[in-house]
């Protein structure tokens, strides 16, 4: 039998430059992340500095729906 979902659900972060056309990009496309996060601790989105190799550099992460 399954189990209840607990407190700790999966989350995808993505990069917040998807919007800029720059053309000093690495590559195509949007870059995105996965995480975990406990929902009664944190429940409103998280930001994280991540690296991202599309405009390659530390760039905000933010919590996608």
């Amino acid at each position: 039998m399954g189990k209840n979902k607990g407190a700790r659900i999966v989350i995808t972060l993505e990069c917040s430059c998807r919007n800029l056309t720059n053309t000093n990009k690495r590559r195509k496309g949007i870059f995105r992340y996965t995480s975990t996060k406990n929902r009664k601790n944190t429940p409103s989105r998280i930001e994280l500095m991540k690296f991202c190799p599309t405009c390659n550099k530390h760039d905000k992460f933010k919590e996608m729906k």
